[in-house]
């Protein structure tokens, strides 16, 4: 028994990776912080493959885990980097002009320095609609409540989201 845990261990972290590392990069918007949010999530769902009730709800129950650990762990860093860091995202162009990629990385800047003025709960609400295009019933999963409040929320974050964007004078045009 123990060895059909740790095939689907394996299966659940090549499936879902990147969509765990990905959360926890939007929400900290630090590689350090990600890289150990989706350490400690994967060890946590390893300690507990046991508890998952049903196999189809899987990226759900991981990312609610991702989540919770998200929180956690960036509680106990003190200090925010405002300034992403020198990350491995590439914009690519159709013209590969530097001028547009210049562009493309301040806008993400922009929207890093914005989500993380949100509450923690508004940007776990952004990243899993907005960023990781997430059905409102799968984020209602992962955050522990109704799709009503996933959809209030929802636009309550993209609302205040704006106005962080329109107050540090970027150009965004992620949030609709």
């Amino acid at each position: 028994m123990l060895s059909k845990f740790q095939v689907n261990i394996e299966e659940l972290y090549d499936d879902y990776y990147h969509d765990v590392y990905h959360f926890a990069m939007y929400y900290t918007n630090n590689k350090q912080e990600a890289e150990d949010i989706t350490q400690e999530t994967f060890l946590k769902v390893m300690q507990n493959i046991h508890r998952l009730k049903d196999f189809k709800k899987r990226k759900t129950w991981i990312l609610s885990i991702a989540r919770n650990t998200a929180v956690d762990i960036h509680r106990k860093y003190k200090l925010r980097q405002l300034i992403p860091s020198m990350m491995s995202l590439s914009f690519k162009t159709s013209e590969n002009n530097t001028e547009q990629q210049l562009l493309l990385q301040e806008e993400w800047e922009s929207l890093q320095e914005a989500l993380l003025t949100l509450k923690p709960h508004y940007r776990s609400v952004i990243i899993l609609k907005g960023l990781k295009e997430l059905s409102i019933k799968e984020i209602a999963e992962i955050l522990n409540c109704t799709e009503l409040k996933v959809r209030v929320d929802y636009h309550r974050a993209i609302t205040q989201l704006k106005k962080q964007v329109v107050k540090g004078g970027g150009a965004m045009h992620y949030a609709k």
